[in-house]
């Protein structure tokens, strides 16, 4: 029988992909989101530089290594400035951020909450070693490490895991023939 361009429910799913997943881009908006994920990820490591890198030799007789989680974070909420408190641990909460949402744009394989937690934690602990051991007046502080991860964490939930799939759309697997439910 001759059909009128209508699909059955397999050839739709054969051309839209998996349900749930979002609607294909065309191959210029996914170049450009790379690119501006990637811009973005260049600014983000100028900044981050900026901030950590930076010696300090007017802090230098105040700095000590931190290896027990939790010791700086209680510290900074026992203070009685509060101004010091947000600035420290809400600024460390949003150096992560920028992870969590750009992450999943620049590397698809990157996308999930687990991957996103462990590559952001493996890159602060490298930034926290160098911070710690070559720069005057900076230690390394483990609550840096964990700050730096929930804020990625909080950033991938908020729009990282949007902008990853509409970028990098789930693929239709051979697989997910037998696998789909009617």
């Amino acid at each position: 029988m001759w059909r009128s361009g209508a699909k059955t429910g397999t050839e739709k799913a054969a051309v839209e992909g998996p349900p749930g997943a979002a609607a294909p881009v065309g191959p210029w908006f996914r170049a450009a989101a790379v690119v501006l994920a990637f811009a973005g990820t260049v600014a983000f490591s100028l900044v981050l530089a900026r901030l950590t890198l930076e010696p300090s030799a007017a802090s230098e007789h105040l700095t000590h290594s931190n290896l027990q989680p939790g010791d700086s974070i209680r510290a900074y909420l026992s203070q009685p400035a509060l101004k010091d408190t947000v600035k420290q641990l809400g600024g460390n909460i949003a150096l992560g951020v920028p992870f969590g949402v750009l992450l999943p744009v620049l590397a698809p394989r990157a996308r999930g909450l687990v991957r996103v937690a462990v590559l952001t934690a493996l890159v602060m602990i490298c930034v926290e070693l160098v911070q710690g051991s070559l720069i005057t007046g900076r230690a390394f502080d483990i609550d840096d490490v964990i700050l730096n991860t929930s804020g990625a964490l909080i950033g991938y939930l908020l729009l990282g895991r949007r902008l990853g799939r509409a970028v990098h759309p789930r693929r239709s697997h051979w697989w997910h023939r037998w696998t789909k439910r009617a």
